[in-house]
């Protein structure tokens, strides 16, 4: 049958809880499948006047329900779908609540489930209410007393929240634990961990003195590899005292780590849980990338402590406040760990490739949507990437100590509470002295806004006029657009790659750089004292999340490349001219993009790992982004060939580095990972020669003493056509057979590999004896790889890709309706395509709608798209 009716939430209709529960005492016996849940609830109504409480929970079964220690009668209550409404209650009493729960059967990965013979949990958003009836609400704070009752041998570790208080042996070889937590908090937060692990721990004193004792509980035979995580961990801490002033708050403080999960990571208090593949690193089973998104994803969960813990969201419609902050946290974190301005970098394409496509198809939405149906499918990139980019802005805006000092007003201010942006936004307006009204449209208006800039120099007035206009495209619900302050950081280079300094209207001194302001639809500029005519850059460091049309010459992106200070400049003037020569703007540029490439392997070690972001060109889905009527086939060729004219070119200064022995011993530092970055991207360039480089690159990956390198050559083994890469495939699987966060690798390299049957390997890796619809990771390693990597093969025009991913949404949606609905975000583009793409997308989309036992989620997923 289906989910019970769906209904929309709005922002507009919010209202204030009628009930609020300030201690709750839960009580766990956890069976596998029968486990029981008392929860004994202090309960205060807010008005005068009690209503009827009513309490949110699905896949409960309920067991008794008493009040004030008196068992209530049927008549004295109701259970509706997904709610339990006690129907006269006090104004003020103590609720006692028994309800049982099959973990071992709970599919979902929410609320209390089991993966690996362990229990775990996952409640963001709205899986507590899976455990037991509750106000699952965020601006619910409440007190938790945890007591945790389960078989000793079968799980001898018992984790939850807070601080552990008690704990000993039991009747009939059972053994308890006791969590209190002193920090109110909503349900989404909790957390209980019970199982077998292997674990490693280390200590961490605050600047206050409070000596924190750390751990992270892993699959056993896995705890070497957390040892990444835990150096992360303490970096983190110290880093958060250090920049932000912010100490940890309990005496404890865990993680642990689940092969099954749907997410990263999630922030409980005290007890943060991660997806396996977040937390488990060494030299021969992970990347460079997993070494960084590890030391990002531990940092950005930690920094959670204060922005999302101590102060959380009003509702779910703040998801932003906690989300796009951390995220900025975390970018600023890695950025100080590592090369900011590659971090930048990378940053800025991580935005492009997942937030521009949702802003420009139908899953537009703000950065604080105004309604939602399921709230799980609102962990987008518009909430992470583009609002840690609003706070970006917010910053440029205010001034860096203005910003500081709001930040700390609204940590002092807001502690202990549910709060919204604009009790956020009400601290900075306090600390820079003036209002923000316009700045608030960042939160509630969607799409990307698109700049034209137009420069006019008058050489005998030694002036130079900039013109800027802004234009934000409409968007679903939103066909009418408002004017954004946005951030210009702007400055100008003469064709020499001399510094050009001018004096900005209104201000007394000639700079090289201006910190300008954009608030109307268009604005022009003025500067005086330009001795002669700039190459204007106006978005310094990506000084805002738009679009840019500055309309420069081919002449000048290659001054720019060359000499401007900013590297973020430097990186996308390159990137400019290789969507110019693909797009078929500027086809006669390559020559010259191939030259300034040849110059940036002369100064690769200064920093390789900037030369190694500079050597890759525009991916595919950037390029059916930015193409008017994009055709994925056309624009692969187009790539190809231009991958193959630099190629040829740098060819002999790409083999050496290529060919680079492996570093030992390995590190996972910056600067060895970048040496390694710019072999990769030698490596993926030289693919583009085709085949005839098989050899070289078998021998690289035979060769290889991390994983990197061996993914590296893999993937050069792919996309040169290579008749090697089955028996590379073979040997790597062969070996790595008994790791599955490898083998994950295995799928994806295959899935993402833009060979010419790219969609028949998939659809045979889909019924390979290690594909498994119920591990998220293995899931995406598969659908996710093929449609957001091989956009040439989901985009295919006989709609086999549409079908492919639509299937794999079907098999999935009945036991995991929050992975299944994610899943189907790469339909996002299908009206930029042709009528054939089109009607086929559609048709895979319809099939899905017309599905009678359709999930919620995956439903909202659909029509939303569709729309």
């Amino acid at each position: 049958m289906r989910d019970a009716e769906t209904t929309t939430v709005r922002l507009s209709e919010y209202t204030p809880p009628a009930y609020l529960i300030d201690e709750i005492a839960l009580v766990f016996s956890l069976e596998p499948e029968a486990t029981l849940v008392a929860a004994r609830s202090h309960v205060r109504c807010t008005g005068d006047t009690p209503a009827p409480l009513v309490l949110n929970g699905e896949r409960l079964e309920l067991q008794s329900i008493a009040i004030d220690g008196a068992l209530l009668t049927t008549d004295k209550y109701e259970l509706e779908p997904g709610k339990l409404i006690i129907l006269d209650p006090p104004v003020q009493f103590r609720l006692d609540i028994v309800t049982r729960i099959s973990p071992a059967t709970n599919t979902h990965l929410d609320g209390l489930y089991m993966s690996g013979g362990r229990f775990c949990t996952q409640c963001e958003a709205e899986g507590f209410r899976a455990i037991t009836y509750m106000l699952d609400r965020p601006d619910v704070l409440a007190r938790y007393a945890v007591r945790i009752e389960a078989n000793k041998a079968a799980y001898p570790t018992l984790l939850s929240n807070g601080n552990k208080t008690e704990s000993g042996d039991m009747e009939n070889g059972r053994h308890f634990a006791v969590w209190v937590d002193p920090h109110p908090k909503p349900s989404y937060l909790f957390a209980l961990c019970a199982g077998k692990y292997e674990s490693i721990h280390d200590a961490f004193v605050t600047k206050g003195g409070r000596n924190v004792a750390l751990g992270i509980y892993v699959d056993p035979g896995d705890s070497e590899r957390a040892r990444y995580a835990m150096d992360a961990l303490k970096r983190s801490m110290k880093w958060d005292e250090d920049t932000f002033q912010r100490e940890y708050d309990l005496d404890v403080f865990n993680i642990v780590a689940v092969r099954d999960f749907n997410f990263g990571a999630m922030e409980n208090k005290g007890l943060n849980i991660f997806n396996s593949s977040l937390i488990l690193a060494d030299a021969e089973t992970a990347t460079d990338a997993d070494f960084e998104a590890i030391e990002a994803v531990v940092g950005h969960e930690y920094f959670h402590n204060w922005t999302g813990n101590r102060i959380t969201c009003r509702d779910w419609f703040q998801l932003c406040l906690k989300e796009g902050l951390t995220v900025y946290r975390e970018q600023e974190f890695s950025a100080d760990q590592r090369s900011r301005p590659v971090q930048r970098i990378k940053d800025v394409k991580r935005l492009r490739a997942r937030q521009f496509g949702e802003d420009a198809g139908p899953l537009a939405h703000a950065v604080r949507p105004s309604s939602y149906q399921k709230i799980d499918n609102f962990y987008t990139a518009t909430v992470y990437e583009k609002g840690g980019e609003v706070i970006r802005m917010l910053k440029r805006l205010i001034g860096k100590d203005a910003f500081e000092r709001g930040m700390q007003l609204y940590f002092e201010r807001r502690d202990g509470t549910a709060s919204t942006v604009e009790d956020f936004i009400g601290c900075f307006e306090e600390t820079a002295g003036r209002k923000l009204d316009d700045f608030m449209r960042w939160y509630d208006q969607a799409g990307t806004p698109a700049l034209k800039v137009h420069g006019d120099y008058d050489a005998a007035a030694k002036t130079y006029h900039l013109t800027v206009s802004q234009r934000t495209a409409p968007t679903p619900g939103q066909t009418s657009k408002h004017a954004l302050p946005i951030p210009l950081q702007v400055g100008f280079i003469a064709p020499d790659g001399a510094i050009i300094a001018g004096k900005a209207e209104g201000d007394d001194i000639a700079r090289t750089e201006h910190h300008l302001v954009l608030n109307d639809a268009q604005r022009t500029f003025r500067f005086s004292g330009v001795l002669e005519e700039p190459i204007p850059t106006v978005l310094r460091g990506f000084s805002a999340p738009v679009t840019l049309d500055q309309n420069l010459t081919i002449k000048q992106r290659l001054a720019q490349i060359a000499h401007d200070p900013d590297p973020f400049t430097r990186w996308e003037a390159g990137q400019a001219i290789a969507r110019g020569v693909l797009l078929g703007e500027a086809p006669e540029a390559a020559p010259a993009l191939a030259e300034a490439l040849g110059r940036e392997l002369d100064r690769a070690q200064q920093d390789p790992a900037f030369a190694a972001l500079a050597l890759r060109l525009p991916d595919l889905n950037e390029l059916l982004l930015a193409a008017e009527d994009p055709d994925p086939e056309a624009l692969h060729i187009s790539r190809e060939t231009l991958r193959r004219a630099i190629a040829s070119k740098l060819r002999d200064r790409l083999l050496p580095i290529a060919s680079t022995p492996s570093e030992t011993p390995f590190s996972p530092g910056a600067d060895a990972a970048g040496r390694r970055s710019l072999k990769a991207a030698a490596l993926d360039l030289l693919a583009a020669l085709g085949p005839e480089l098989g050899e070289t690159f078998v021998t690289v990956f035979d060769g290889a003493q991390s994983m990197t390198e061996a993914m590296a050559a893999l993937d050069a083994l792919g996309a040169s056509g290579s008749d090697k890469f089955d028996a590379a495939l073979t040997r790597f699987y062969e070996r790595w057979r008994a790791n599955p966060l490898v083998i994950d690798k295995w799928f994806a390299v295959q899935a993402a590999s833009p060979r010419d049957n790219a969609l028949d390997r998939a659809e045979r890796l889909r019924t390979h004896a290690e594909f498994n619809t119920r591990n998220p990771n293995r899931v995406r390693a598969l659908a996710a790889a093929f449609a957001m990597r091989n956009p040439r093969a989901f985009h295919e025009r006989d709609g086999g890709g549409y079908r492919f991913l639509a299937a794999l949404a079907q098999d999935i949606d009945p036991h995991n309706p929050a992975l299944a609905a994610r899943l189907l975000t790469p339909f996002e583009s299908w009206k930029r395509f042709d009528a054939s793409r089109q009607a086929h997308a559609r048709a895979a989309l319809e099939h899905l709608a017309a599905l009678p036992t359709l999930s919620k989620n995956t439903r909202e997923m659909v029509e939303r798209t569709l729309a």
